[in-house]
């Protein structure tokens, strides 16, 4: 008997100390390992477990610690490929086909990052011409986690930029590497880890605020996170308020009839169209929710075919009219575009019913008010306005528990887990969801950076980010106050970071839609900005920066960095928009300003003491017009420092 319990102990250990090893989920067959810098390589196994790890003729040994854990390098390689990686254990192995060495890219943020190939303009002609199987995306699961991860969630792949695949990228990422490819000819890796709506804080560690004396009380107030009690809560929370909302969630048979043009919605709650959910009555809520809207069609008018357009819609959507489903559409970042048969619209009251369907982040139609109405021949009905809704569902998995319900969770949850891999640098395309807290932002966005280089432990790398370009949030200026304006001025101040780099885009963005669909510019002043900063090629990168000023009699002169590249205005006729000036009052007037050699010429025939100027000091920024020869435009500023209207707003976890 002892014999047998000795031999099935001896068993026992035996398959302890030889478990599969495996690789972190980021390593695949096709990806792209970073050049000219040892290669991390991490995985788990048997304690004590000795492994071999072989690639182009390169062979390193590790073993396997006391925590189940291994980690090492492989030395520095040259641009090139395709390789084989292998890893063999004392019980299995892992052979890892297709693998390129080259540059590798972390391409974070929120929706303008995540914003695909298949929604930009001219599209089709992208994703049919696209041809650059050495450039290659990988996509990290969106994930919340209380805790950081070991390794990333689910299995993703690597992916070519092909004609089959390049839809499916993102549309910044890609346009930045395709650029970066065209030039250097080396392989790109792209790791796209991005989620829509999301604050910066929800990207930062837990640590970077404990050691910040700006955002110490607040971190200390946050528990430690359990995703699941926390969302009990939270759930508690959201029927609460739906209750005093809407007397609670409707039974199935009465969400049956909302479709219906004879419901009753008169007692429904009221939302703005166009605007997402999130800013109005629905905070932080993820489900399903229907929106009625109710209009009268003429005699003329009944009968015939016609379009609806409900702008684009977060996340997705099934259409009604009459009763009658006209279309359904999966994706927040599609355009919603429904053909009506002719002899479905009557006479008098028809009702539009929109059932829409939130995943996460923001919920509802949203974009121009001009392209949310409805066409029947010549007569164009605009529907932006006030529509009934109702939430018929709550999203049971982590209801309430969103990207940014805490802070960290996305770091947590998609930055932690791909950490030791290396990288070339990152690039950044965020800041929209912290417009309300922009003066914060001055702090914040500084030291995610800075806790991502810790973290990373690869150095000050290369960190290149995108200004917000031009929405007209609400619509804010310099006597309303901008929002807006104080956070493309919180990221310029970040430049002060050694290594990091901007992209003005206030030229790029669509007044009444906050994903403009010209990524193919982002992307090309991305990589304009890696390809003279982090590769050393001598061409001009961005466009005029404001440098300092001196006041002379009633006018204002404003001075530039030196740059190869001469002051121009976009207007044919020399023109220049969106300079305002100010007197002792700080009331800023829109200013005549004109081009003098390598600085412009500020006044106003009413401001004869002038202490102040602004440029595109405003939420949509599109008509200012100062740019280089180069073609690349001057970014807002300010001379003041005047308080503005976010300085008291301050980040609170609750």
């Amino acid at each position: 008997m002892k014999k047998v319990l000795l031999l099935f102990i001896a068993v026992s250990i035996s398959g302890a100390l030889f478990a599969n090893i495996k690789l972190a989920g980021i390593f695949g067959d096709d990806m792209v390992l970073q050049r000219n810098k040892p290669i991390a390589v991490w995985g788990w196994g048997a304690a004590g477990e000795k492994l071999t790890i072989t690639f182009n003729a390169q062979v390193v040994q590790a073993t396997v610690g006391k925590d189940g854990t291994w980690k090492t390098s492989i030395p520095a390689q040259k641009a090139g490929g395709p390789f084989t990686l292998k890893i063999t254990g004392a019980t299995n192995s892992i052979l890892l086909n297709n693998i390129l060495v080259g540059d590798v890219w972390i391409c974070s943020g929120q929706s303008n990052m995540e914003w695909h190939v298949q929604d930009v303009n001219n599209a089709a002609t992208e994703i049919s011409t696209a041809n650059y199987p050495r450039i290659r995306q990988i996509t990290i699961r969106k994930t919340v986690a209380g805790q950081p991860l070991s390794d990333i969630d689910g299995s993703p792949v690597w992916i070519p930029a092909t004609a089959k695949h390049v839809a499916e990228f993102t549309a910044v990422g890609y346009f930045f590497a395709r650029d970066l490819y065209m030039n250097l000819e080396v392989p790109i890796g792209l790791i796209h880890t991005s989620w829509g709506g999301t604050d910066v804080e929800t990207w930062t560690s837990r640590a970077a605020f404990q050691n910040d004396a700006a955002f110490k009380e607040m971190i200390n107030k946050v528990p430690a996170l359990n995703l699941d009690s926390l969302n009990r809560v939270q759930m508690d929370m959201v029927k609460q308020k739906l209750t005093a909302l809407q007397n609670g969630i409707p039974d199935a048979g009465q969400v049956t009839l909302f479709k219906d043009p004879g419901f009753d919605d008169s007692k429904w709650p009221v939302l703005k169209v166009p605007g997402l959910w999130e800013s109005q009555q629905l905070d932080n809520f993820d489900g399903v929710v229907w929106l009625r809207r109710t209009i009268n069609i003429s005699a003329e008018s009944a009968g015939k075919a016609a379009v609806l357009h409900l702008a684009t819609i977060d996340d997705n959507d099934e259409t009604f009219i009459n009763g009658i489903s006209i279309g359904k559409t999966n994706g927040y970042n599609k355009e919603r575009e429904y053909q009506i048969p002719a002899g479905l619209l009557k006479t008098g009251k028809n009702v539009i019913a929109v059932k829409i369907e939130d995943t996460g982040g923001g919920g509802g139609i949203y974009g121009e008010q001009k392209s949310i109405n409805l066409q029947i021949g010549s007569e164009n009905i605009l529907l932006g306005g006030d529509w009934q809704f109702q939430v018929s569902a709550i999203t049971p998995a982590l209801a309430g528990i969103g990207p940014n319900s805490y802070p960290t969770l996305l770091y947590n949850g998609m930055i932690a887990p791909i950490l030791p891999f290396t990288i070339t640098g990152a690039i950044w395309y965020q800041g929209e969801s912290n417009a309300g807290r922009a003066f914060e932002y001055r702090k914040s966005f500084p030291l995610m950076i800075k806790d991502w280089r810790k973290h990373w432990n690869q150095g000050e790398f290369p960190f290149y980010y995108v200004q917000l370009a031009s929405f007209n949030a609400n619509n804010g200026n310099s006597e309303n106050g901008s929002t807006w304006a104080e956070l493309r001025e919180a990221q310029t101040q970040t430049l002060s970071l050694p290594n990091t780099g901007m992209a003005i885009t206030t030229d790029i963005g669509t007044p009444g839609d906050i994903h403009p669909r010209n990524k193919q510019d982002v992307g090309k002043r991305l990589a304009a900005i890696a390809l003279h900063a982090t590769y050393h090629k001598k061409i001009i990168s961005g466009g005029p920066v404001f440098d300092h000023y001196k006041i002379e009699n009633s006018s204002i002169y404003v001075y530039f960095k030196p740059s190869e590249s001469e002051l121009k205005s976009a207007d044919s006729n020399g023109n220049l928009t969106g300079f305002e000036i100010a007197g002792t009052d700080q009331k800023f007037k829109p200013a005549i300003a004109r081009i003098e050699g390598n600085y412009v010429v500020v006044h106003h025939k009413d401001i004869n003491a002038p202490v102040a100027v602004r440029y595109g000091w405003m939420d949509d920024a599109s008509q200012i017009n100062l740019f280089n020869t180069a073609g690349f435009p001057a970014g807002p500023f300010r001379t003041d420092s005047w308080p503005g209207i976010t300085v008291k707003n301050k980040y609170r976890a609750e």
